[in-house]
């Protein structure tokens, strides 16, 4: 618009030069001597900044640019406005510096002179956002319904009149009756009976029941002037027009536009026929200067305004879509995306910040967003997550049985097998032999009164740092006894349930002074060689506990596991903190599972008496680790290092500099050793696990081996099913690993590592050995999905309610995933799962109401119920954003908001078909019964509509604004009430007043547009004026 401004004035600057240029020979023909100084273009003129300098010889002039007045030195703006003449402008007209701007009332539009206003049509865009009816008027339009339907309290929508006969009650009509006389609004009264009321801009009449109407509605009617008068609307016309004999709209008095182009005319003057000026009109030395309003430019003749087309010049400046209107212009944006109050830029919607958006995890992309569910989950309705059932397909791959959980599933065994390590077949179980599992070596030593211990870990070894002051290292693997057999998980196939006498179990728990809990790498050269104290336990074969009594070795009582916890977190107990804070105390706890083996029995000393021995001797273990990490003489040895448990205090503030076990540096912060990789202590980073070995879990100390490795495979193995010399799919061997043979003909293999072959079953046969799927069997029809093969009949079976199938040639369906099902039967995508759940008793405050399996399309045959029934004084307000019903010729899935469960009740709402324009109303009972009703045929998308309850002292403010036609009628304010996160900010005000305070004025005009902020402080004003 200042591009236009300087424009106007470079045309007035050319048009004085070509005069002064068309005069200059007469004048200089006797002047040739003398030379003149142009002034204007030397800058050394005086003229105003608002002024046109022109040169003239031996001076200059200053005139006032247009839009302007005074002497050329002092140039002050011109008012347009303030005339009687209005600037022209039939509505309002908005005085800017060197210019003006006329606007129109809502429901009216700026023509293409820039001055007269047009009636909106609104019903040629979306209906108007009638449900049923829309009737154009003069400045507005209303809303009517079909016969059998009346229009609801806001206006647009439109509610079935009940079957059931309503007559009354003792106290007299009831809003649902046909006749209860009310022009606009019937409410019920709490005695019973009815009270009227009108729509914003009408009044009631004396009889309590017809409404009136007045200029604040529609202009009353009125295309230009209204005035308000006893009888109603009075319409008058601007001084350039004439009323029309319909009393409303008005016509041109003159038709300028069939004369011809007038000529430019020094003598002409505004006091004639506007100077022939479509617009405004200046009187000036050289004749008349025409100028134009804002959003309008002067044409070639001088003399008439034409539109200009913003859009044209860099899009109008919006980001996406430019739409331009006589004498402006209006920007919006793409789906996805929002308006920003500038009303030009447009802002990605980051849909993942709203509330209830994702099930799981959400990521956003420009104009759009994507839900993703955790590992063992599926996603359904777009964005909800559902436990997929494993087992459902073809039993989860496992040989006997399967179990499914949340998020994953378990294979099961029978008695007398236990699970292989690949977690799907089974093996049996044998019976524990010396030296076939690995086991814990535990050793300790005595040198005068010193006692050092240490614990090598050969394989199992699990440390989980708790934090920076405590963590848990376990070793070995522990006996398991009294669980089922069939649902043990042992991850190795070297391990072995003992079937014999239960290990010793002993538990101890101890302190160490002046001592933090670290794990760290021992310090090599010290004084005192504690390397010697392991003895026996360097290697990974088994070690036994010596007898310290001083007697002979305990050679049947063999660790198999240890676990050690240590803990330096200060709990203070009782009225005082004895330990100061450079005493902190640390807390060991151990546990050790030692083996009786039954074969060592004599008959001097049974089972029994075996038993009793090793306890005893364990407890006499258990003393002397005591006493050697009291004397920090305590080794663990997993990977080939040492390691201390704990740190005196002084050296623990240099320990900090680096992260400790089982962590490394990474950009500055500490983390943890990713699966497949350990922490190397003596380079205290993280290090690939070697060939051979795998590591499931983070920030591990050691690797575990491979089953059945010999050195080989891939290095960094994530997990036992990363380990080289598996058998293909399609192969199979004893114990899942090469050599492998190929799974006979009529049977398939799609796993890795498998100790079986999968049968096709119904004496199916395959092309070849070493089937990789049931593709490979040899069927009698291909199913097409939504079907599986059955076997025993050999035809296709259509999959039944609650699964589906998405592949051809399969012989399984897919069970729907948690709590969804389907329509029908023979369902083909998951997408046609669908949750059915709905209902219940609402918040008292804020909630949403929400067409069960949201975003996704609802379910066939669904009835849902919900009740809102707010605290004592409080009212409930709407907002329906959109709402997706799919269009019948009769109503088929229907929404229904009524007093409650009674046809006859008062209806607040009720629809049955796709609305996409938001509407907001308030309930017309104090509670709300709400019922959502499909059928068995087509489904859509259905809706999600917010609510909040507010105090009934603001009903007349807040009725008045969801009433009020304004705030359904620019994109921009539909925008709003689709604004989640918008929403949820007006409506946490609205339930709790005070929360106003938390939100700054800044942060409410970067929100709100100042059109919508205009009209919520005009209902605010008024609603406070008596108060004032």
């Amino acid at each position: 618009m200042h591009m236009h401004v300087i424009m106007r004035a470079s045309i007035g600057l050319v048009g004085f030069c070509l005069v002064a240029f068309v005069q200059q020979p007469a004048r200089a023909s006797g002047s040739k001597s003398t030379q003149d100084v142009d002034e204007c273009a030397e800058q050394i003129d005086n003229c105003s900044i608002d002024a046109i300098c022109q040169n003239t010889l031996k001076s200059y002039k200053c005139i006032c640019k247009s839009g302007y007045k005074g002497d050329g030195k002092h140039c002050e703006d011109l008012d347009e406005c303030a005339s009687e003449y209005n600037g022209g402008c039939v509505h309002d007209c908005i005085n800017i510096p060197g210019n003006y701007r006329c606007t129109c009332y809502d429901g009216f539009r700026l023509a293409h002179d820039g001055h007269n206003c047009l009636d909106v049509d609104e019903c040629s865009e979306g209906n108007g956002g009638c449900q049923q009816i829309c009737v154009n008027m003069m400045g507005s339009y209303e809303c009517r319904c079909r016969e059998g339907f009346f229009l609801s309290d806001n206006q647009h929508t439109c509610i079935q009149r009940p079957k059931v006969r309503s007559e009354g009650t003792k106290e007299g009509p009831t809003c649902m009756d046909k006749n209860h006389g009310c022009a606009h609004i019937c409410r019920e009264t709490p005695k019973g009976g009815i009270a009227c009321e009108c729509r914003p801009g009408f009044q009631l009449t004396r009889n309590m029941r017809d409404c009136k109407l007045t200029c604040n509605y529609g202009n009353g009617g009125c295309q230009h002037i209204c005035e308000e008068t006893d009888h109603g609307p009075r319409c008058a016309c601007h001084m350039k027009f004439a009323l029309h004999t319909d009393g409303k709209t008005c016509v041109g008095e003159r038709s300028v536009q069939n004369q011809a182009a007038p000529q430019l005319f020094p003598n002409e003057t505004c006091a004639v026929n506007n100077g022939g000026c479509d617009s405004t009109c200046h009187d000036a030395v050289t004749g008349v200067r025409c100028s134009c309003p804002v959003g309008f430019t002067l044409q070639p003749d001088r003399k008439t305004c034409k539109d200009i087309d913003e859009c044209r010049l860099n899009n109008g400046g919006c980001d996406h879509v430019c739409r331009n209107t006589v004498g402006s212009f209006e920007c919006s944006c793409k789906k996805g995306y929002k308006l920003l109050t500038n009303e030009r830029t447009c802002q990605d919607i980051d849909e993942c910040s709203f509330d209830r958006t994702c099930d799981h995890s959400c990521v956003n992309s420009p104009g759009s967003f994507q839900c993703f569910c955790h590992k063992g989950y599926v996603l359904y309705g777009l964005a909800h997550c559902g436990d997929i059932d494993e087992c459902s397909i073809n039993r989860g791959g496992c040989k006997y049985g399967c179990v499914n959980t949340l998020g994953s599933y378990e294979c099961t065994c029978p008695p007398g097998y236990k699970l292989h390590w690949n977690k799907k077949d089974c093996i049996e179980l044998v019976k524990c032999l010396p030296g076939l599992a690995p086991k814990t070596t535990l050793t300790c030593s005595k040198t005068g009164k010193k006692e050092s211990c240490s614990l090598t870990c050969a394989s199992k070894a699990h440390y989980l740092a708790e934090s920076d002051s405590s963590y848990t290292v376990s070793c070995g693997i522990p006996i398991l006894r009294g669980k089922t057999p069939a649902r043990l998980n042992t991850s190795s196939s070297q391990s072995c349930i003992e079937t014999g006498a239960p290990p010793v179990k002993q538990t101890a728990s101890f302190k160490i002074k002046d001592a933090k809990c670290h794990l760290h790498p021992k310090l090599t050269g010290r004084a005192e060689d504690r390397g010697r104290a392991l003895g026996p336990g360097e290697g990974p074969h088994p070690a036994y506990m010596p007898d310290l009594g001083g007697g002979q070795p305990c050679n049947n009582c063999l660790v198999t596991f240890v676990n050690l916890k240590c803990d330096s977190t200060k709990k203070s107990k009782g009225r005082r903190a004895r330990n100061p804070t450079n005493k902190e105390v640390t807390r060991i706890t151990l546990e050790l599972e030692a083996e009786v083996k039954p074969g060592d029995t004599t008959g001097s000393c049974n089972l029994s008496c075996l038993r009793q021995r090793m306890e005893k001797q364990v407890k006499t273990y258990i003393k002397a680790l005591k006493k050697s990490i009291n004397q920090d003489r305590f080794l663990i040895r997993v990977a080939g290092l040492e390691y201390e448990v704990a740190q005196k205090l002084p050296q623990v503030a240099s320990s900090h500099e680096n992260c400790g076990p089982g962590r490394e540096k990474d950009s500055g912060h500490c983390v943890r050793c990713l699966p497949g990789s350990y922490y190397h202590g003596e380079q205290e980073r993280c290090v690939q696990c070697p060939p051979g070995t795998f590591q499931e879990r983070e920030g591990q100390l050691a690797c575990d081996l491979c089953p059945g490795s010999d050195g080989h495979g891939p290095a960094g193995a994530r997990n036992i099913s990363s380990c080289a010399g598996q058998c293909p799919t399609g192969y199979y061997s004893s114990d899942g690993f090469k050599p492998c043979q190929p799974c006979p003909y009529g049977s398939y293999q799609p796993d890795l590592g498998r100790t079986l072959c999968f049968p096709c079953g119904g004496g199916l046969s395959t092309k070849r050995e070493g089937a990789s799927s049931f593709h490979d069997c040899e069927v009698k029809v291909q199913c097409s999905p939504g079907h599986y093969y059955n076997t025993t009949v050999h035809r296709c079976i259509r999959c039944p309610l609650g699964s589906y199938q998405t592949e051809f040639r399969q012989n399984y369906c897919i069970t729907c995933p948690g709590n969804t099902t389907t329509d029908f039967d023979g369902a083909t995508s998951v997408s046609q799962c669908k949750n059915r759940e709905c209902g219940g008793e609402m918040g008292e405050f804020t909630g949403y109401i929400e067409s069960p399996n949201y975003p996704g399309n609802y379910p066939a045959n669904v009835e849902c119920i919900w009740n809102i029934n707010p605290p004592s004084k409080r009212k409930i307000l709407i907002v329906v954003p959109e709402i997706f019903l799919p269009s019948e010729d009769e109503c088929g899935d229907v929404l229904v908001m009524r007093k409650n469960w009674s046809a006859t009740s008062i209806t607040t709402y009720e629809t049955c078909q796709t609305y996409e324009r938001p509407i907001a109303f308030t309930a017309r009972s104090r509670r709300l019964w709400i019922n959502f009703k499909s059928n068995e045929a087509n489904s859509a998308r259905g809706f999600q509509i917010p609510y909040v309850t507010y105090d009934e002292d603001y009903e007349q403010l807040v009725e008045d604004i969801v009433r009020d036609g304004r705030l359904y009628a620019s994109e921009n304010h539909q925008e709003i009430l689709k604004d989640k996160k918008l929403i949820k900010t007006l409506f946490d005000v609205l339930a709790h007043p005070n929360n106003y305070f938390k939100y700054t004025t800044r942060e409410s005009n970067e929100m709100l547009p100042r059109s919508f902020i205009r009209l919520i402080s005009s209902k605010v004003s008024g609603f406070l004026r008596p108060y004032k």
